[in-house]
């Protein structure tokens, strides 16, 4: 068998994902970008993106030099760290930025183009919304598979141990602390363009819609400007970042734990289990591809139609990438021993259990189903009975997702070890079962090329209106881009849920890579033993019994209360940040009202600029405080708690934030849906009073759905990384 074809063949995968992302953003500059004023309002809305991005990467860049520093003080001053860390940082945070801004980049180029091609039919606007999208998939994927080829033969070359299987071990073990700079850039990313947003949504919702009767878009709101760039700098250039960082962690730590769990039985098998990963998502690559050109629909379709034409794009690549999964362990695993099929089916538990909780966030959040239809029908006693009837709605909307997910975890550890129960908690199969989890979360991540095209969708199709609205358009034109808005909120919110239950399966698989960095940092020590047994050749139940790693230990306990306390204290600053930011925003917009004359009737010009400048402000203030908090807790528990506090801060956080995610996300992708239905003409439409209370009721849901919830799949993700990183850190305090 020629591995280093094989391993080659990720490269040029991530080559072709790459190629076809250019090829879709040279289709789009291709599409007119319509009128004088079309273009006017897309160069506004361009300019105030790309001014919102420069000044943020400036914040980043500082922290993240001021990051790294510190990692090269550990590493080369007090030798605790591995002397990779800073380089791998750097470049984690640095492709995780590249491809928010790629991502960006053509959906500011694309919102203008989609709205002028649905002057022409539905099918074209589709067409060119979702094309822009996949520019963003494939440029996630591409560059995540590129940067992780890169490192492979770079550490490859450069790391020299006393034997393979160390070398191979020390290698995916410093890979993975690239994901730590992934997974900062994502969260200040998605922390601040989430603020941003939303400060300028509910600014312009409360002043514009609620208190002046003004349309959603109406340009004689001011907000209108920073509302249509905060959908870019939050739902785009976020969600890029974040999902990078979620499908890099995956496959990362998946290669992590396939070096250990078969460290004792050959390099040669070390090898096959760091290379199956990379190329399920590989191949993923190549199928998600093909499925984004099936993607079509016929002029006149309805919501329902249009859902199912985006579920059979999304369905083929999961159906054919769980398909090909088999070929391909088959081919790696060899099919002497029945270790092919076996991982194989982990896989097909990932990939189900992305689908099952798509589907479930599809049926809560879309007003296709009774769902989001009783919501909207909630709002003929008032905004209160809104308020408690999403509140509701999310947290039953709960109970799916989180099934799938254990289901997923269980039935992925059980095919790994071909269903040995009675000898299930084995080293041997402890090691080989969370390879299995692992490899499942790469399964679910495998055709995030299309998924993430779905979901960079929606704000690209959320622009359009805007842009139709501003612009003045023929009344079918706004008809028609309110329906692909409509498909947009509900492909957005499956694709937070999505983001939330890949974060899950991740972030148990970088508690495995946790315990395995705790292992090495252990094994710098000269003669270091690990409850008795060689550092080297310690199993996970070794480091479990040296450190009493079990629910009576009280630091353990300490680090679970302490983990679900973050994802509460998380959410409650970054609401916070949002209810401040839009506060300075409807003042700022109740002011042009009342000292710019003419602004509501048309005669006078709004102050746009203005309103850019508080969100972006606001937002660069604001994020930090949250962002740091998630950095700093983890590295004072490793020094206060030990190892046993942060496994049980990582537990903590993991369950609370998993659970708290999707409740955010499909309450506020629930209530923004119910005003839509309500705007198309059930309970009164537009401008009634129902409308009025579902209004209220999308506008508590976009901190919801666009700010905290998103960002806690980060946040669990993030303090794992943190935890990995400075696992050395911990050890050498605890020896002290």
């Amino acid at each position: 068998m020629n591995y280093d074809l094989l391993f080659y063949s990720v490269p040029a995968a991530s080559i072709i994902a790459l190629v076809f992302a250019f090829i879709f953003f040279r289709q789009m500059k291709k599409e007119d970008e319509g009128t004088p004023r079309m273009r006017e309002i897309a160069q506004y809305v361009r300019e105030g993106a790309m001014a919102y991005l420069k000044q943020q990467y400036k914040v980043v860049v500082v922290v993240f030099v001021i990051l790294a520093v510190f990692f090269a003080i550990l590493a080369y001053v007090f030798h605790i760290q591995n002397p990779w860390v800073p380089f791998a940082f750097l470049t984690g945070g640095f492709f995780s930025g590249l491809a928010g801004f790629v991502g960006m980049k053509t959906a500011t180029y694309a919102s203008g183009r989609t709205a002028n091609a649905a002057r022409k039919s539905l099918n074209k606007g589709l067409k060119v919304a979702f094309r822009s999208g996949a520019v963003m998939g494939l440029t996630v994927v591409g560059l995540g598979l590129l940067d992780i080829s890169l490192w492979c033969v770079l550490l490859n070359f450069f790391v020299d141990e006393a034997t393979l299987a160390q070398k191979l071990v020390t290698i995916t073990t410093t890979m993975l602390t690239f994901g730590m700079g992934a997974s900062t850039q994502a969260l200040f990313a998605r922390v601040g363009g989430g603020i941003y947003t939303k400060a300028a949504d509910v600014g312009a919702d409360i002043v514009g819609k609620v208190e002046s009767d003004l349309p959603e878009d109406d340009p004689r709101n001011p907000a209108t400007i920073a509302d249509n760039v905060g959908d870019n700098v939050g739902d785009v250039a976020g969600m890029g970042a974040d999902l990078y960082e979620s499908y890099c962690g995956s496959i990362l730590s998946t290669m992590a734990l396939g070096a250990s769990a078969f460290y004792a039985v050959s390099p040669e098998m070390q090898f096959k289990a760091i290379l199956a990963p990379m190329l399920i998502a590989a191949v993923g690559v190549v199928l998600s591809v093909l499925s984004i050109f099936t993607i079509r629909t016929k002029e006149g379709a309805g919501m329902s139609q249009l859902l199912k034409s985006m579920s059979f794009g999304t369905n083929l690549a999961a159906i054919l990438s769980g398909v090909a999964t088999f070929g391909i362990l088959a081919l790696v695993f060899g099919t002497e021993t029945n270790m092919w099929w076996q991982l194989s089916c982990s896989v097909i538990s990932g990939l189900v259990a992305g689908v099952v909780i798509g589907k479930a966030t599809e049926y809560y959040t879309s007003h296709s189903y009774k769902p989001t239809q009783k919501l909207a029908e909630s709002s003929q006693t008032g905004p209160a009975t809104v308020i408690i009837s999403g509140v509701g709605l999310g947290m039953l909307s709960t109970a799916i997702p989180v099934i799938a997910i254990v289901f997923a975890i269980v039935l992925s550890y059980l095919f790994a070890i071909g269903f040995d129960v009675e000898n299930m908690m084995t080293a041997a199969n402890l090691a080989q079962g969370l390879y299995g989890v692992a490899i499942a979360a790469v399964g679910m991540l495998s055709t995030l090329g299309i998924t993430l095209a779905t979901d960079a969708y929606g704000p690209i199709a959320d622009n359009a209106g805007g842009n139709a609205q501003m612009s003045e358009l023929e009344p079918e034109v706004r008809e028609r881009t309110d329906v692909l808005d409509a498909l947009g909120n509900t492909t957005a919110a499956t694709g937070k849920g999505f983001a939330i239950g890949s974060a899950a399966l991740t972030a148990l698989a970088l508690l495995a890579s946790y315990i395995e960095e705790i292992k090495i940092a252990i094994g710098r020590t000269a003669g270091a033993l690990i409850n008795g047994v060689d550092a080297a050749s310690a199993s996970i139940l070794d480091v479990m019994a040296e450190y009493n790693v079990s629910l009576m230990n009280p630091t353990v306990l300490a680090g679970v209360f302490i983990g679900a306390m973050m994802a509460f204290l998380f959410c409650g600053l970054t609401m916070n940040a949002v209810g401040r930011a839009a506060g300075k925003m409807v003042v700022e917009v109740r002011r042009q009202f009342h000292e710019i004359k003419g602004i509501l009737t048309g005669e006078g010009t709004p102050d746009y600029k203005r309103c850019v400048e508080i969100s972006t402000k606001a937002a660069q203030k604001e994020m930090l405080v949250p962002s740091l908090i998630a950095i700093i807790v983890p590295i004072i528990t490793g020094m206060v708690l030990g190892v046993a506090g942060v496994l049980g801060l990582l537990i903590g956080g993991l369950g609370a934030g998993f659970v708290l995610a999707v409740f955010m996300a499909n309450s506020g992708g629930a209530w923004d849906n119910a005003k839509k239905y309500v705007e198309e003409g059930h309970f009164g439409g537009k401008n009634s009073e129902c409308h009025h209370a579902t209004v209220v009721g999308d506008t508590v849901g976009d901190p919801f759905k666009d700010t905290s919830g998103p960002s806690l799949n980060i946040l669990i993700k993030l303090m794992s990384m943190v935890s990995i990183v400075m696992a050395g850190l911990s050890v050498a305090i605890e020896i002290l």
